[in-house]
């Protein structure tokens, strides 16, 4: 960690977390945070869907909502980040508070609801990578629907059309617990109807970007084998699992009955199932990316023998700082020459049975 990060967290959690969230943007921007090489090697490079990476570690989508620190963020040592969720139309989400720390859990609630700015002003942005000092790296975009959509299918291909063309990958976001109704949208055929309008978008373009589905931690076997015949089906590139978490089972922190979505290390378990249970059923048909509860190197190797291509995190910075995607990535690649494994594939899937026996 660097002597910034040593210095400016502990001022960062002095303060409401919704400000200091805002604060870590606006230094990133400023060029206060630490400038990273990405770490990589053979062992640790990667290729997901077509995507080349240069290390498995990702940042999650959230923490760059409106696409206002690319630049800095391709330069913070992880191996892609992904902005948004970004919807049709500007939406302020659901009134304040609604980002609480429970740091004797060592996790978060948000309930921000799709705050953005809006297609057109994130493609803006985005447009500039093409001949700005931010074109390098993978940068992805998560695809999300207006609260007051009547048409949310139609939502998450506006969005692709709008902001596809400057980005390496796309997500659709049916999981997010804070818009009311869209977890239904991971009904097979709801689902199949916002997969089918958001590949019609994708042929629109002048690239076909992969896109990928993020699911919901607090799915059943049912949910589940529908959620794959839906994959196989609709030509998905990868799934994300997982995304935040209703469940607050053993939780110490008095902001643990808060509304919203849970994230953090309390997620790392149930997350894993469902990573596991997807690569039971996938076989390595469809990539997925591990999500929920990464803090070290050892739980982003977890995710990789679970069945996962490719990792992201986001709530351990809140207690890691913004150079914990390289510091992981880092001692992945050492943990990794240290057991004599040549390549994340070597490993990947290797304890899909301890988390689905």
């Amino acid at each position: 960690m660097s002597l910034r990060e040593r210095i400016g967290l502990p001022l960062l959690r002095s303060m409401d977390p919704e400000r200091a969230h805002g604060l870590a943007i606006q230094a990133l921007r400023a060029g206060l945070s630490p400038v990273i090489a990405t770490p990589s090697s053979p062992r640790l490079a990667t290729t997901v869907a077509g995507l080349s990476l240069a290390n498995p570690v990702g940042l999650a989508a959230g923490f760059d909502k409106n696409g206002t620190a690319v630049a800095p963020l391709l330069k913070s040592g992880f191996g892609f980040i992904e902005i948004g969720a970004v919807t049709p139309r500007p939406q302020p989400g659901n009134p304040r508070p609604r980002l609480f720390r429970l740091s004797a859990d060592r996790a978060v609630i948000n309930r921000f609801g799709f705050n953005n700015d809006g297609a057109d002003a994130v493609a803006a942005r985005l447009s500039a990578r093409q001949s700005g000092d931010c074109h390098d790296g993978i940068v992805g975009i998560n695809l999300g629907a207006n609260k007051d959509s009547d048409d949310k299918a139609a939502d998450f291909a506006h969005v692709l059309r709008r902001i596809g063309p400057h980005v390496e990958f796309a997500t659709v976001n049916v999981s997010s617990p804070n818009t009311e109704r869209l977890r239904d949208l991971q009904g097979k055929d709801a689902l199949l109807g916002v997969l089918d309008a958001v590949m019609t978008a994708r042929a629109s373009l002048s690239r076909a970007i992969p896109i990928f589905l993020k699911v919901a931690p607090d799915l059943d076997a049912p949910q589940i084998d529908d959620i794959v015949a839906v994959a196989r089906q609709s030509g998905l590139s990868g799934i994300f699992a997982t995304n935040t978490t209703l469940a607050r089972d053993g939780l110490q922190s008095p902001a643990r009955e808060e509304a919203g979505g849970l994230s953090g290390a309390p997620l790392m378990a149930p997350s894993t199932r469902i990573l596991a249970a997807f690569a039971a059923r996938l076989d390595g048909e469809i990539p997925l990316i591990g999500i929920g509860g990464i803090a070290s190197a050892a739980d982003a190797i977890t995710k990789i023998r679970a069945g996962a291509s490719a990792v992201q995190l986001y709530s351990g910075l809140v207690y890691g700082g913004i150079s914990l995607g390289a510091r992981i990535a880092r001692e992945m690649d050492s943990l990794l020459a240290a057991d004599g494994i040549a390549d994340l594939a070597t490993i990947r899937g290797s304890d899909i049975a301890r988390w689905t026996g």
